[in-house]
């Protein structure tokens, strides 16, 4: 009960500092573009990446055992952080959680066909449920209508679906180090090609915000990483849903905005939906992938290394102390 409690404490700090991240990529892309927010927090992250490859000592080399799906994942995992920054910067905080926690459905979905995962009748109508709240959020035709920030926002719920699901399938064969490698390089690379283009000129305190952004989002991995050595799955996974309660407490009082009735409404059939699903993944003979609570990781945006790649190098070196 009381690594129960510790694990749910951890994972709601973890999850407030990362709702705090949010609120930085928020504030800078108000001036700059996604690329460079990207490309300036993955630079942040690269001594972190560098550290654990020199900490790595067992035989192997970089090359990914399934490069076509690694290949694939950082894509994935580069698209949802462009997608995902870019929505924080049109849409209203609260919406943009409401649309990200559609995942755990979507991974639901796709573990269907990529992973085998037999879907029952009562995870079927708690999918179909979720994706009712999605709609209501979004509510196509009404409101202030659909923009390309909402549609940004639904496409990295997409991808980040997929890096998850593709994880959960190669993540057994693949070295901790090429999972967590290869989305960054990719970052590096890619955001750095578009500099030319939409650099704009940073000041000491734009970058001190990129340094305490990289700085959130390790604290945040480090206690989600706590969390889930606490408590099982089923007690940490839910708690990500606490951060739309900071979304709203932060929308107040750095944006000026507030959660609409269809945001609200929307927002509490999906997260109703996830929580249900993932209960369900909890009880034993109903999945054997597990694909929803063995995402131990908030959307994969390539520019920190994915928390389950952690969690393996936490957990082989408690197996070897």
């Amino acid at each position: 009960m009381v690594d129960n409690l510790r694990g749910a404490v951890l994972s709601l700090a973890a999850f407030g500092a990362y709702a705090t991240h949010d609120v930085v990529v928020k504030l800078l892309g108000e001036t700059f573009s996604s690329f460079q927010i990207m490309f300036f927090s993955g630079l942040m992250g690269f001594p972190l990446v560098t550290m654990m490859l020199m900490g790595d000592r067992r035989d192997g080399t970089l090359i990914p055992a399934h490069p076509w799906w690694s290949g694939l994942r950082s894509v994935a995992a580069v698209s949802t952080g462009v997608m995902g920054f870019f929505a924080f910067s049109q849409l209203p905080l609260a919406t943009c959680y409401a649309i990200f926690f559609a995942m755990p459905l979507l991974i639901t979905l796709l573990a269907i066909p990529m992973l085998g995962e037999k879907v029952g009748i009562r995870r079927g109508v708690a999918v179909v449920v979720g994706l009712l709240g999605v709609l209501i959020v979004l509510r196509p035709g009404g409101g202030e209508g659909f923009s390309i920030g909402h549609l940004a926002a639904l496409g990295a719920a997409v991808t980040g679906a997929m890096t998850s699901v593709i994880v959960r399938k190669i993540g057994q064969a693949e070295r901790s180090v090429v999972l967590m490698l290869y989305p960054m390089v990719l970052t590096f690379f890619a955001m750095g090609a578009m500099m030319p283009f939409v650099y704009v000129e940073m000041t000491v305190t734009d970058l001190g915000l990129t340094a305490v952004m990289a700085f959130l989002g390790m604290l945040g991995a480090l206690g989600i990483i706590a969390a889930y050595r606490s408590a099982p799955a089923v007690i940490v996974a839910p708690m990500q849903y606490s951060q739309i309660i900071w979304a709203a407490l932060y929308g107040w009082l750095f944006f000026d905005e507030s959660v609409d009735f269809y945001t609200g409404v929307g927002s509490a059939v999906i997260i109703a939906s996830g929580i249900y699903i993932v209960l369900r993944e909890g009880t034993p003979l109903v999945s054997q992938n597990r694909p929803v609570l063995e995402n131990r990781s908030r959307m994969d945006i390539g520019t920190q290394p994915r928390i389950s790649s952690w969690l393996k190098r936490f957990d082989r070196g408690s197996d070897q102390a």
